[in-house]
């Protein structure tokens, strides 16, 4: 009567530990909604312009530009992006340089590190997280209207010619000459 059911017992533990494990993912990956991810892995290094159409996770080194607008993007802790971001919905654990637009949301986590603007109708910030840009929130928003309906990026912050008003010295409005003799002190 007990030989019974500890064969059972054996039977159904050996059956367990039969049973092949579901791969897990890595937690960054879980938050994307749809059911295709790909995922850039540590070791991968990519220079140049992604569009897909899928969900993305980064946990590499991208440089250059991501354009998935109707899906959504996730920089892993171990994610260097140094690339303007166009998609539904961003996630940042990681380290960021450029641009992030997202026409749903940008979630900025504790651990991430960001230089850029973000455009987004819906942006959250967590504690702890370092951001260092600009955050446009209006969903009427120019830039956002640009990116999603086909034209130009925004561009980078710091990028373009520079203001040559701000590196004019004190007192000097570019219309003066220095006086005769050629000192630039006015006369008492």
């Amino acid at each position: 009567m007990f030989n019974k059911r500890e064969q059972s017992d054996e039977r159904s533990s050996a059956t367990e530990e039969r049973k092949p494990e579901k791969p897990r993912q890595p937690a960054s990956s879980a938050r994307p909604t749809s059911s295709a991810t790909a995922v850039i892995g540590p070791s991968i290094e990519i220079d140049g312009t992604l569009r897909g159409d899928e969900d993305l996770v980064i946990e590499g080194r991208v440089k250059g530009a991501v354009e998935l607008k109707k899906h959504s993007v996730t920089i892993g802790e171990q994610g260097n992006v140094q690339a303007d971001i166009h998609a539904h919905t961003i996630y940042v654990d990681g380290s960021m340089d450029g641009n992030l637009v997202a026409s749903e949301r940008v979630v900025i986590r504790q651990s991430a590190r960001i230089k850029g603007s973000v455009v987004s109708p819906r942006v959250s910030l967590e504690d702890g997280a370092r951001f260092n840009g600009s955050i446009d929130m209006d969903p009427d928003s120019e830039a956002l209207g640009k990116v999603f309906a086909g034209g130009k990026s925004m561009p980078r912050p710091g990028a373009g010619a520079p203001d040559k008003a701000a590196h004019k010295p004190i007192g000097q409005t570019g219309s003066e000459k220095p006086a005769a003799g050629g000192n630039a002190s006015p006369k008492s």
